[in-house]
């Protein structure tokens, strides 16, 4: 299914100005930035990290354009590398919760997924010290089950209006960034990818090429990303 209609179909938000709106949003989650200075902005988030290479390159970016992200983070690459995702919040950026696995959750039962909820925010908080109010599926599908339970756990689902599709082998810097920048506007929520576990090898090479350009284009359009508190 086309995720932007599941998450019509569920009442999941896929932008800022539905995470505001009475009936896609479980939780109401203050914002930090530009967001709350009232100033137009999109939310830029990363899934699948920590990663060695993928994660030092997206934030260094990030430094340089003084714009915060959301990091939605998988338990079982934060257990390997928990100095890297402390980096990511001495940063001021936020995390999310990814899962402890990266697997489809309509392929799992309920205790899976019981047991992936609690290990991959109990990794995210003994690494960080954070818990996360933020959580995606992997590839944006929820079972009924999963989002009972991310909800049960207090968490706010938040899928995506605008992507680069850049997990794909033949996906290009120049064919990502058109992909995000194309039509963008305030409110919207941008996935992109500072890792390649579950996706094309080294295509997180290729985002780190393409985000510098899509912080130029957010620039020029005035828009800031926001971090949420």
């Amino acid at each position: 299914m086309h995720v932007p209609a599941f998450g019509r179909s569920l009442k999941l938000p896929l932008t800022l100005d539905d995470l505001a709106r009475p009936g896609f949003a479980t939780a109401t989650l203050p914002a930090s930035g530009p967001v709350a200075e009232g100033q137009r902005s999109v939310a830029l988030t990363f899934d699948d990290g920590p990663h060695p290479d993928g994660t030092p390159k997206m934030l260094e970016v990030l430094a340089e354009f003084n714009a915060k992200a959301t990091f939605f983070l998988v338990g079982e690459q934060v257990v390997k590398r928990p100095a890297l995702a402390r980096q990511i919040v001495t940063m001021g950026h936020t995390i999310g919760l990814h899962g402890y696995v990266h697997r489809p959750h309509p392929t799992r039962g309920h205790k899976a997924m019981l047991e992936d909820f609690d290990r991959g925010l109990a990794a995210i908080a003994d690494a960080t010290g954070v818990e996360p109010k933020l959580h995606r599926p992997p590839y944006g599908i929820y079972s009924p089950a999963s989002l009972r339970i991310a909800r049960e756990r207090g968490l706010q689902p938040l899928l995506w209006s605008k992507w680069g599709k850049d997990w794909r082998k033949v996906a290009t810097a120049e064919q990502i960034t058109h992909r995000v920048v194309d039509g963008i506007q305030a409110g919207d929520v941008i996935l992109l990818h500072d890792a390649d576990y579950y996706s094309a090898k080294r295509s997180h090479r290729r985002t780190a090429a393409a985000l510098p350009k899509i912080m130029k284009t957010l620039e020029s359009a005035e828009l800031g990303t926001v971090a949420f508190a």
